[in-house]
């Protein structure tokens, strides 16, 4: 087993990201207040829910360091799936209400503060590029970190989204543009969640993970010399980074199973990146015979 998590790589652009998140989040709840405005309120909810992202993945990583138990003979690893499931279940119901608190305001606008709206909206802008720039590397190879860096990427447009309903509200008065970017805000969220939960659910189902061809794989392991079948065969996810295979191979000469073994070994690593594999040989004579005998 790998000595650790994709996202255990990336625990210090973590921390660093939760404090700036932690600290703009309070910033922006706090100009959302004095200023009226649904836009930042709904900018430093989501941004609650960036920290509480943050903290899950820090949690799952403290996790996933745990050595493996006789009881979970894989440890803790997986607690980063769950805290990315967590992330996505939170995103949606904040969504839910990001879109009813606009629906009051669209039938009872309040009075919004432009200026102070914008200053902090410049403010929070500045924090979610930081961010961003800190979890760009692990984005692309843990799930967990990914799931944060698409909360604060959702972030960064909804900051963009407030500054331009501060300027709106400042230039023409309008107020209705402030609950228009707290509803926009809310619809940049949904994809994103969604495309999140798609993949922590995938991974918990054991499903095959995208980047293989479970088809090109098969052909792989039939084209080895000596191979006259396979079967049984699962690709799946453990946790990001961390890709398992099992299969049975049948082979014609039970003289030349290690062989075949070191082969199937070294496709699936070569081919595939796969290095977790258990494959199990077996004898065709005694499989059409066991087969015999069933009928």
């Amino acid at each position: 087993m790998p000595s650790g998590t994709a996202a255990g790589r990336h625990k210090r652009r973590l921390l660093w990201a939760l404090a700036l998140t932690s600290t703009f989040m309070v910033v922006e709840a706090i100009g959302g207040l004095v200023t009226g405005s649904l836009a930042l309120l709904a900018d430093a909810a989501h941004m609650l829910t960036d920290a509480g992202g943050l903290v899950l993945a820090l949690i799952a990583i403290r996790f996933a360091e745990r050595p493996a138990t006789p009881e979970k003979t894989y440890g803790y690893i997986r607690m980063e799936v769950l805290s990315a499931l967590t992330n996505a279940v939170v995103l949606l119901l904040l969504t839910v209400f990001i879109f009813y608190e606009a629906y009051q305001r669209f039938l009872d606008p309040p009075e919004v503060l432009g200026g102070p709206m914008l200053a902090v909206a410049v403010a929070g802008l500045a924090a979610n590029l930081a961010c961003m720039k800190l979890l760009s590397a692990g984005a692309t190879e843990s799930l967990n970190v990914k799931g944060a860096y698409f909360e604060v990427l959702g972030d960064m447009l909804g900051s963009l989204g407030v500054i331009i309903a501060a300027v709106v509200v400042m230039l023409t008065g309008w107020a209705l543009a402030d609950p228009i970017i707290g509803a926009g805000i809310g619809l940049l969220i949904v994809p994103r969640t969604w495309m999140l939960l798609r993949q922590a659910i995938h991974i918990l189902m054991e499903g095959t993970p995208p980047e293989i061809d479970l088809r090109l794989l098969e052909a792989k392991l039939t084209g080895i010399s000596g191979v006259v079948a396979v079967h049984d065969l699962h690709v799946w996810t453990i946790t990001s980074g961390v890709d398992s295979m099992s299969c049975h191979l049948v082979v014609a000469d039970m003289t030349q199973a290690r062989a075949t073994l070191v082969a199937a070994n070294e496709a699936m690593k070569s081919g595939f990146g796969l290095t977790h594999t258990t494959i199990q040989i077996e004898d065709q004579a005694l499989r059409e015979a066991e087969g015999e005998r069933k009928l």
